[in-house]
């Protein structure tokens, strides 16, 4: 593979056999590589195992499993979509084919335009906007779709104030590049490639830290059909709608269904139907501090955030990441006693176990420790005391003698006092 693989475009699994999600992924990937076979496919579907052939994957920049690459001559693409069949099939003939697509009629352009929600599209000849127009193609062609095209084949709706120019079709309209307002062509392909109201999941919200924008999101129900789960997601879209020109340099809008990944993102409960403004670039979020009940009070919430007197929670700061790993420990502890009890109690229970058992013995070797130093520092005591007054015995003797001495002298005193008498 190593030696022959630039001869042919391969799209390739990086796996680990312990890998739980490269397990899940397997059978998604057999049909995958069985249905590009039956489709006549130039691109051949293989996987390794990244545990065994190391050398291989950290030549691809493998550092996590499952990855799934496209390999295209020198090229190696990295695919950061959904792990569905159809997406990755999708993603593996887009990248396989050409760099640019040409539209050489009105009634490609209609087909394509069917087909593709997001639609980049380059209209003149050579220029130096081309050049950059391939250049970002061959940087952003994991995320979409690039064609180029004459004028007379665009719909007859379209003006162009001049060309070359780089236009984007979605949301029902167009919009122009403009390399004044819009800055560089790159950022601005990579802010345009979404729709303008999203039905965002975990992948697309990853995709959309990319794009340096906010993200609105009205976290609801689907299949909650109440007049308040409805109400919100519609806000949402409206302003996406009507207010474009005024927020979509900054602000993505969509809505997400259930809040079981919002709250791990937020390391927070939010009760659903509610609405969030997430910054993917720092980890901050934005609630509303009143019930957003119209579109005004959505756009006064957006403008809040963007004069800086809306309140910012979250973050990446120190205690933030703090709470992050104590976070992301306990839920880890609680899916496992979820899924399996016994897995959970010998994984968790025999280590904490072992660190008991050795705590016991630290804390009882310190507790004998203190009580052998104490009745060897009570028996030096004993003796210096022996050592220093002498034994009761020496003592009672000593005293009788000084009995004895005084006497003695008594006695000799009162033989002289009586030859003094004589």
């Amino acid at each position: 593979f190593k030696e022959n693989r630039k001869d042919d475009i391969w799209l390739v699994d990086f796996y680990a056999p312990w890998c739980g999600h490269c397990k899940k992924l397997e059978p998604v990937w057999n049909e995958v590589g069985i249905e590009m076979r039956n489709m006549g496919s130039p691109v051949k579907v293989g996987k390794m195992d990244a545990t065994s052939f190391s050398s291989i994957a950290s030549e691809f920049g493998v550092r996590g499993y499952p990855t799934i690459k496209l390999l295209k001559g020198d090229l190696a693409y990295n695919y950061r979509g959904p792990r569905t069949k159809d997406d990755i099939i999708e993603f593996a003939n887009r990248v396989a084919g050409p760099l640019i697509r040409p539209l050489p009629s009105q009634h490609m352009f209609e087909h394509v335009q069917k087909r593709h929600r997001v639609l980049f599209v380059y209209v003149g000849g050579e220029s130096p906007l081309k050049e950059k127009y391939i250049e970002v193609a061959s940087e952003l062609i994991v995320y979409t779709y690039f064609f180029s095209a004459s004028e007379d084949v665009l719909p007859e709706y379209v003006t162009l104030p001049e060309l070359p120019a780089v236009m984007v079709f979605k949301d029902g309209t167009y919009f122009v590049y403009d390399e004044y307002e819009d800055g560089d062509l790159s950022s601005w392909i990579n802010r345009e490639r979404f729709q303008g109201y999203l039905h965002v999941d975990g992948f697309t919200l990853y995709e959309l830290g990319d794009t340096g924008k906010l993200v609105a999101i009205a976290v609801i129900d689907d299949k909650n059909s109440s007049v308040e789960h409805t109400r919100l997601k519609s806000i949402i879209q409206e302003v996406a709608r009507d207010y474009r020109d005024h927020f979509h340099r900054d602000f993505q809008f969509g809505h997400m269904d259930g809040n079981d990944y919002i709250n791990s993102l937020l390391m927070d409960d939010l009760t659903i139907p509610t609405i969030v403004v997430l910054n993917t670039s720092n980890q901050q979020y934005f609630l509303p501090d009143r019930h957003i009940e119209s579109t005004e009070d959505m756009v006064q919430f957006i403008n809040n955030i963007l004069d800086g007197t809306a309140e910012a929670q979250g973050g990446d700061g120190l205690l933030q990441r703090i709470k992050r790993i104590i976070y992301d420990a306990k839920s880890t502890i609680v899916s496992v006693f979820k899924s399996s009890p016994l897995l959970g109690c010998f994984l968790f229970g025999l280590p904490l176990g072992v660190i008991s058992i050795m705590c016991y013995g630290i804390c009882t070797a310190d507790t004998e420790g203190e009580v052998f130093e104490h009745e060897g520092a009570k028996k030096e005591s004993g003796d210096r005391e022996l050592t220093d007054e002498g034994s009761e015995e020496e003592q009672e003797e000593e005293k009788n003698g000084k009995y004895t001495e005084l006497s003695d002298g008594e006695l000799k005193q009162k033989d002289i006092m009586e030859k003094k008498k004589d």
